[in-house]
């Protein structure tokens, strides 16, 4: 097998525990009826098992160098597809045929895990459910609830538009070369029906962002110029409060106010 050092700014680390690897593909549970979608698969860790299961798979993979490695490690077959191309740019939904939404699965590098996940939250509406592995942190923001440190613009994003279930930890040990920090892996389910209603995305996230620009500033101050202290209270909102206390409801209503 061709040797492959990782790259750091490609943010690799090679996922090689395989109590770790089963634990990840037993969450995911794929059958052969469905289509999963993995982003950068590395060394193939991952993308072996998933095609032992039947599945059709398409793999996105930035690093050129990996392409050869991963179809000497996985040989030729029809239900696999290799696209040497960014992730961040990628379009998921023209994979997907009418009525198949996509399962998209990945181990994120740091360095891009949010930008990819605002990406495919645009194109959520073609995917069925998405397993990440991410940096611990960035799995505690994703599932944080109103007033703790960890609640932010990121969970209020997703959670308006994913379930979010954190499903374990996995320790640096199990990558080569080890992170300095733990990782996580979550499952976003996009929502059916949304918790809350929002009129406009657009507007909800210009407020959410808006809202966070100085977490220890309150909202009177962070949301001037968009909204005014009356217009808050006539919501039953205090503007005195700090961002990080409010529901998504409460934040999808100051939105819609605006529209």
């Amino acid at each position: 097998m061709t040797l492959h050092r990782a790259r750091k700014r490609f943010g690799q680390n090679f996922l090689h525990d395989q109590r770790i690897i089963a634990g990840i593909v037993a969450a995911i549970h794929p059958l052969p009826k469905d289509h999963l979608v993995e982003i950068g698969p590395g060394m193939g860790a991952i993308t072996q098992p998933l095609l032992d299961s039947g599945t059709r798979l398409d793999v996105v993979e930035l690093d050129r160098d990996l392409i050869p490695i991963l179809q000497q490690k996985l040989g030729s077959s029809a239900r696999l597809k290799i696209h040497q191309q960014d992730a961040l740019k990628f379009d998921f939904c023209s994979l997907a045929e009418a009525g198949e939404p996509l399962r998209v699965v990945g181990n994120l590098p740091y360095n891009i895990s949010t930008p990819l996940i605002f990406h495919l939250l645009d194109q959520a509406h073609c995917i069925r459910d998405m397993h990440f592995m991410l940096q611990k942190e960035v799995v505690d923001r994703l599932a944080a609830a109103p007033g703790c440190a960890d609640y932010g613009r990121l969970g209020i994003m997703v959670q308006s538009r994913c379930e979010v279930e954190q499903l374990f930890t996995v320790p640096p040990g199990s990558f080569n070369p080890a992170p300095k920090v733990d990782s996580a892996i979550v499952r976003l389910t996009p929502w059916d029906k949304p918790p809350v209603a929002i009129a406009d995305q657009a507007q909800f996230a210009k407020v959410v962002a808006q809202a966070f620009t100085q977490r220890r500033k309150t909202l009177r101050n962070n949301l001037k110029g968009l909204i005014d202290a009356a217009a808050l209270e006539a919501l039953g909102i205090d503007p005195g409060r700090r961002p990080e206390t409010l529901s998504l409801a409460e934040f999808a209503a100051i939105a819609n106010r605006l529209v």
